[in-house]
């Protein structure tokens, strides 16, 4: 059997997103025997040395930390990974940087464009590996909408819309700060849904239809004041709970976008759908491995949407895993983009989306909260270039 090389991992954070990147790390050697690096689960950090210990031991870390700066100080560390609220992730992306760490980092890259651009600055003076976790990409039924697009089947583009639905947050003894619902604080995550759900949203479009030129947006908060968790004082709420925008891609096609968290009977809806010159292309996370598909070009007395079971091994990733017609799921998007990241370290080339590139959804996302802010157009000036939008598709996700 050949030997691998390790790559160590020191991840910061054991919440949801811990848990999700650690299960990736475990099994993507398990699915992808040819890769030439393995993860190694060094270490976990959090505050909580109760926490961290019972992650620790679930999910099999050799060893743990209660201060982020002892993971990027320590020499048995090759990879950081961020898994923390978002206003931690610059100043431990930038040390993290300094110190020659490689660099996992959990959407949105930041708080604030400022403080992206010191991570993007931080990121190529040091010239270390580094992906930013936005994994909707690697959903095989995206993937191969992404390969459809690229193909020129639907010809030139004209529509892009998308929304990202969720009603968690619509009781109002909901509390904003702290562990479980640090999203809701202005401070710990930046923005509300713009930043949580329609970056999301953003760079799957800017992925596969372009850079985002220009957007008009409209945002809301509708329960104004919420108890903070750690202080237990009520307190204003300064992220958006719902918004709307529009917008113009640099081909001329026009972006509608919607994300709100007051979308009863909604947990997560997700989708987006594109309409071009020839053909058309629709995608529901709800049935994620379904995709689906208008030709104009059919014959007239069968034409319609058809839909596309993305199972078969000659699609996108699922060459990996079980017999046509059998499905995937919400985690395997993240053991993919494992996956494409330790083969990006055997062939020098970035693992897409970069520091850089998701510099570009924060750049929309900015200009979107601005926009909302005083009820006009704002330019975004993202910079999308031709290998950003993905020089290929995901290297292990070629059919």
């Amino acid at each position: 059997m050949r030997k691998s090389k390790e790559l160590r991992i020191g991840l910061i954070g054991c919440g949801l997103m811990g848990r999700i990147h650690t299960n990736g790390y475990k099994r993507a050697n398990d699915f992808f025997p040819e890769l030439e690096y393995r993860p190694v689960l060094k270490a976990v950090c959090a505050r909580s040395e109760e926490t961290v210990k019972a992650f620790a031991e679930q999910w099999g870390y050799e060893s743990i930390e209660t201060d982020w700066k002892a993971i990027i100080a320590r020499e048995d560390i090759d990879a950081v990974d961020i898994c923390t609220p978002n206003n931690m992730h610059a100043e431990i992306a930038i040390a993290a940087a300094a110190a020659g760490k490689m660099i996992l980092c959990e959407k949105p890259l930041a708080r604030t464009l400022g403080e992206a651009q010191q991570m993007v600055a931080a990121i190529e003076k040091a010239g270390v590996h580094n992906t930013v976790w936005y994994n909707y990409r690697r959903v095989p039924a995206v993937t191969l909408a992404k390969q459809i697009i690229d193909s020129g089947k639907l010809g030139r583009i004209f529509h892009y819309r998308a929304n990202f639905l969720q009603d968690w947050t619509i009781n109002a003894n909901v509390p904003q700060g702290g562990t479980a619902t640090w999203r809701l604080d202005a401070a710990a995550a930046g923005s509300g849904v713009t930043g949580d759900l329609l970056a999301h949203c953003i760079d799957t479009a800017m992925w596969m239809n372009g850079g985002i030129k220009d957007v008009s947006a409209v945002t809301e908060t509708f329960i104004k004041e919420r108890m903070h968790q750690e202080t237990g004082k009520v307190q204003k709420v300064g992220i958006d709970d719902a918004c709307i925008f529009h917008c113009h891609f640099d081909n001329g096609a026009l972006g509608l976008f919607e994300a709100t968290r007051y979308a009863r009977g909604h947990k997560a809806l997700y989708t987006f759908e594109i309409n071009g010159e020839h053909a058309s292309i629709r995608w529901d996370l709800h049935d994620m491995n379904r995709l689906e598909y208008f030709d104009h070009s059919d014959e007239s007395i069968v034409r319609g949407w058809r839909s596309i079971h993305v199972s078969d091994s000659d699609q996108p990733y699922m060459n990996r895993w079980w017999i046509p017609g059998t499905s995937i799921g919400y985690e395997h998007t993240f053991l993919h983009h494992v996956a494409d990241f330790l083969k990006s370290l055997e062939t020098g080339e970035p693992c897409f989306p970069t520091f850089r590139e998701a510099l570009e959804t924060q750049k929309v996302c900015e200009a979107v909260l601005d926009s909302a802010a005083s009820r006009s157009w704002k330019n975004t000036e993202v910079q999308w270039v031709e290998k950003q939008e993905n020089g290929k598709v995901p290297v292990l996700g070629e059919a």
